[in-house]
């Protein structure tokens, strides 16, 4: 079993993506999943319903949906367009737009076990001594949820590596540009080159298991120390 050049092409896009996603959600859903986490507000279940829905609509939904909302005649398309940028479907960067909605829930989720697991006696007495929410964030709320940030990162990484249905309806079979690993292993299935497809999955498979075991033995030593 070898892998092609075109394969390393694909896994290199795969790793691009999914670090760009992951820095990007590590941004966006932090103070999101810390909302949820502390919020009373009505709309707190509307926000988790919305935050959780990748996890139950089809992939090739949400592909549809986003390839209508970024096409040429789509709302943000139209605005895309307007600027004078590039439309977006079949682009790295609706790529990008896809993955992070697809990938949310991975990330928000375990923050938000992980700052509901900050005790409130903890944050009222930063309060007492006068910090800011800012910095007791930082000083308490952070370093208490490190291994959640952990977990979260992971799981969205990984996850973003998987997907399939979304990024082809996005992002279309274009070698260097969408062509992901996911995408690369079905064009191997098609044209019967089941060796080449069997490699490339051999390797995705041992990283994803490595990385599932990364995670568990992460819980296992925060089990163990509580």
């Amino acid at each position: 079993m070898h892998l092609s050049p075109a394969d390393y092409q694909a896994i290199y896009l795969t790793l691009k993506l999914a670090s760009v996603v992951t820095l990007i959600l590590l941004i966006l859903a932090t103070p999101l999943a810390w909302w949820l986490a502390r919020t009373d507000s009505r709309a707190k279940g509307f926000i988790s319903t919305f935050v959780a829905m990748p996890l139950v609509l089809p992939p090739s939904v949400l592909g549809f949906y986003f390839l209508l909302a970024l096409g040429p005649n789509g709302p943000v398309g139209e605005a895309v367009q307007a600027l004078g940028w590039q439309a977006l479907p079949f682009t790295f960067g609706g790529l990008v737009i896809a993955s992070v909605f697809y990938s949310l829930p991975f990330m928000v989720q375990p923050l938000q076990n992980a700052f509901e697991s900050v005790g409130k006696p903890l944050l009222d007495a930063a309060a007492s001594l006068g910090a800011t929410a800012w910095h007791t964030f930082f000083t308490v709320v952070a370093p208490l949820s490190k291994t959640g940030f952990i977990t979260a990162m992971i799981l969205t990484f990984v996850h973003t590596i998987g997907e399939f249905g979304v990024v082809l309806m996005i992002g279309g079979n274009i070698p260097g540009v969408t062509r992901v690993a996911s995408v690369q292993i079905y064009d191997h299935v098609e044209a019967l080159e089941y060796s080449e497809a069997h490699a490339l999955s051999a390797l995705m498979l041992v990283f994803s298991f490595v990385v599932l075991l990364i995670i568990y033995s992460l819980r296992s030593r925060k089990a163990a120390e509580s």
